[in-house]
């Protein structure tokens, strides 16, 4: 009964959030376009180049409200939401441009707000204002937590870490896990010692030689300001998943901080800020889990099935609008298109495609519609044919990264080479296998693959007397799908 009158009262919430929002937008149009994506998919680059290019006209032709200039201009406008931190654009484009470094990752959620003039296709002038909210991927794997006891998810989650190269790494903590007793008394230091070996093992997890995407709670690995809070001071124990647990016990302390976290940390976001998402963009970095191997390549797959079920779908309609808001369009976006050969891309699309198949298939019955695109928000390579004996190789050219190697060559950070990146399988099933994985790039022949990607450096950039205009791949195609029909 409790449980029934805390979820009318969230409801009750969730709809008077929906019609302020849906009074602001009578005078204003508003798109709220959520920006996501798993750790290192570039959702920070993503956004900076979005933003870039309409400030400053970019190049993009498919992008057809601008190429054919139906679009006067866009500014920025003041940050709307007083308690979310304002997305840093300016020292972002500073960061890529001047110091050619990529900015650092997405650890918290952040805004920047739009407003793009327009002239619609009738000839009337109007004013779109677009809200990109930035938030960490690792947050929507949480939102499942909502609907889960302390003892399924401690089950789930120990089912998990015992599969694969999970093993091998959470080993520490399985040794701690077998010494603890949950009817026993509870204890702070047990507790601690717990959540410190439990949130090793997610670390060790997404290191990029495993890169795993199936590790919730997702502020374990980004903690904020709640380092060291109660709520943040959990682990899974192996308990069955009926029961009681003792009052005063340690599987009543974890339980009790379990439910603390979903309080504190996951319903706040799900209210304030996912359940207002009009559009959503979902940023994958494919080719790291090519890089890990099969293991990967299954756990991204796993974690985007349940980034996708946990979006509120749908045909927007008067009604949701004024109640229940619902993500009308999703974007999946394979990143970093540009460190592989063009010739390439349409598998990077077929396998990202396959990937989220299930999934938006179901989005798609619900009345959103669904795209897949390989892009490069920043190009940081350009395609050349290299000579190798007597084939002529589909190669990229770059500035790795300082510390990359390849070859047993470890570059400077200031040297461009020439890389072959290979040919991806046509399909997911080939690198699903151990025979089957793709390694990436090296400068050796193409029948000696056991190479990883490289990583390089934002492109070099003319200064002139305007701000350049950052290269990129598809970004534009990203824009008319995400944007495109509420600007004619």
């Amino acid at each position: 009964m409790a449980s029934t009158f805390s979820d009318l009262i969230e409801d009750l919430r969730l709809s008077a959030r929906s019609l302020i929002d849906y009074g602001e937008g009578l005078f204003s149009p508003t798109v709220r376009l959520g920006v996501t994506g798993l750790s290192r998919a570039g959702k920070t680059v993503f956004i900076t180049a979005l933003v870039h290019g309409l400030l400053r006209g970019g190049r993009f032709p498919v992008f057809e409200s601008l190429a054919t200039g139906r679009i006067a201009r866009a500014r920025l406008e003041p940050q709307p939401d007083d308690a979310v931190p304002r997305f840093a654009y300016e020292d972002h484009v500073r960061t890529l441009i001047d110091e050619r470094r990529w900015p650092n990752s997405t650890t918290d959620i952040s805004e920047l707000r739009l407003a793009i003039d327009y002239q619609r296709e009738n000839g009337a002038e109007r004013t779109l204002t677009l809200d990109i909210v930035d938030y960490p991927g690792e947050w929507l794997l949480d939102l499942p937590l909502l609907n889960k006891s302390y003892e399924q998810w401690s089950a789930e989650s120990l089912a998990l870490s015992r599969q694969g190269p999970r093993a091998e790494l959470a080993a520490e903590w399985h040794a701690h896990l077998a010494t603890l007793k949950p009817d026993q008394p509870e204890n702070e230091q047990q507790t601690l010692t717990a959540a410190r070996l439990f949130t090793g093992y997610l670390r060790a997890c997404r290191d990029e030689r495993f890169a795993m995407s199936l590790l919730p709670p997702g502020r374990f690995l980004m903690p904020g300001s709640l380092a060291g809070s109660p709520a943040l001071t959990f682990a899974p124990l192996d308990v069955p998943h009926d029961g009681t647990a003792p009052d005063g016990s340690l599987r009543a302390m974890m339980r009790r901080r379990f439910e603390a976290y979903k309080d504190i940390v996951v319903r706040p976001f799900f209210r304030d800020h996912f359940t207002r998402l009009d559009r959503q963009i979902v940023l994958v970095d494919a080719l790291a889990a090519f890089n890990a191997g099969p293991d990967a390549l299954r756990d991204l797959e796993g974690a985007l099935s349940g980034i996708l079920d946990c979006f509120n779908v749908g045909r927007s309609t008067f009604f949701s609008s004024l109640f229940r808001p619902r993500i009308d369009r999703i974007l999946f976006a394979a990143t970093k298109a540009d460190h592989l050969h063009r010739s390439s891309h349409d598998r990077l699309e077929a396998i990202l495609r396959h990937m989220v198949e299930r999934a938006a298939l179901r989005a798609e019955f619900a009345g959103a519609a669904t795209d897949v695109v390989a892009l490069a928000a920043v190009r940081a390579t350009r395609e050349a044919l290299v000579q190798q004996g007597r084939e002529k190789l589909p190669s990229i050219f770059g500035t790795p990264i300082a510390g990359e190697s390849a070859g047993g060559e470890i570059f400077d950070g200031n040297t461009e080479v020439a890389t072959f990146p290979g040919d991806l399988p046509t399909d997911l099933a080939t690198l699903l296998t151990d025979g089957g994985a793709f390694r990436g790039l090296t400068e050796a022949p193409h029948d000696q693959a056991d190479y990883r990607f490289l990583r390089f450096r934002p492109p070099l950039l003319e200064r002139g007397a305007e701000e350049p205009a950052l290269p990129h791949i598809r970004l534009d195609r990203a824009l008319q799908f995400l944007i495109g029909d509420r600007l004619q």
